[in-house]
């Protein structure tokens, strides 16, 4: 399939597993959710499918490609970093033009497409702008331009909404549910379960680097004490025996 595919993805820090034999699939057209409390593995996850972390175990194929083995992989990748993962001595335009020129877009096609984006996440006015001079929600807002100009079939947001008011919010609520729409497949990494909730087609819980539980979130949801996410996931994050309670989350 294309899409993300995670299958037996297991990693140690000296004496910490962060991750053991993690498996999951996010298909074209789906946008998923993962989600887990700090310590849980989310950020080793991502690392490991983005390519700048080798698990000790495990594959991971970004549309049939490995993202360690070339530029096939990364090509199809939109990825906003919790960090942001901008230079502050460049400006908005100059990241714009620089992301345009990695993923070798035809000038045309990503003036265009520059055009679009600067006007729905309104940095026009900081366009030429340092981004060292920006506020927080500045730079994400640049940082999700980036990663939308090749209109990526793979989407990576690790905390997408930090720093953004409720425009951009909305706004980015927005395109990412066009992109599924339009076939790319989204991993969608955040803390904030009522926005998982409204917006996932799936959830994946993890705990102590496992896999608790990977279903639809509406099942997930119908399946809770009281038909909240973060029921369901204070249960599956708090149990002393999770491997028990997570089978009555199970698809």
């Amino acid at each position: 399939m294309s899409g993300i595919e995670v299958s037996g993805l297991s990693h140690r820090y000296g004496e910490t597993q962060a991750l053991s034999d993690v498996h999951f699939t996010v298909p074209p057209g789906e946008i998923c959710g993962l989600l887990g409390p700090n310590g849980a593995g989310k950020t080793t996850a991502l690392s490991a499918i983005v390519g700048t972390l080798r698990p000790d175990a495990g594959t991971i194929r970004l549309g049939g490609y490995c993202p360690q083995e070339g530029l096939q992989a990364r090509q199809l990748l939109g990825y906003v970093p919790d960090s942001g993962g901008l230079y502050g001595l460049l400006s908005p335009r100059e990241h714009l033009l620089l992301a345009s020129d990695l993923h070798e877009l035809d000038p045309a096609v990503a003036a265009a497409k520059m055009v679009e984006l600067v006007e729905q996440f309104g940095i026009g006015a900081i366009l030429d702008q340092r981004i060292d001079t920006l506020s927080k929600g500045q730079r994400q807002r640049t940082a999700i331009c980036c990663a939308l100009l090749h209109e990526p079939r793979i989407l990576l947001l690790d905390e997408p909404l930090n720093g953004l008011d409720v425009d951009a919010a909305r706004v980015l609520r927005d395109v990412i549910r066009s992109a599924a729409d339009n076939g790319a497949a989204v991993l969608y990494c955040s803390h904030i379960l009522d926005v998982v909730e409204r917006l996932c087609d799936r959830a994946i819980i993890l705990s102590a680097g496992k896999v608790v539980a990977d279903a639809p979130t509406s099942e997930l949801v119908a399946k809770s004490a009281d038909k909240t996410l973060e029921s369901v996931f204070h249960a599956l994050t708090h149990s002393a025996d999770v491997d028990e309670l997570s089978g009555a989350f199970d698809a």
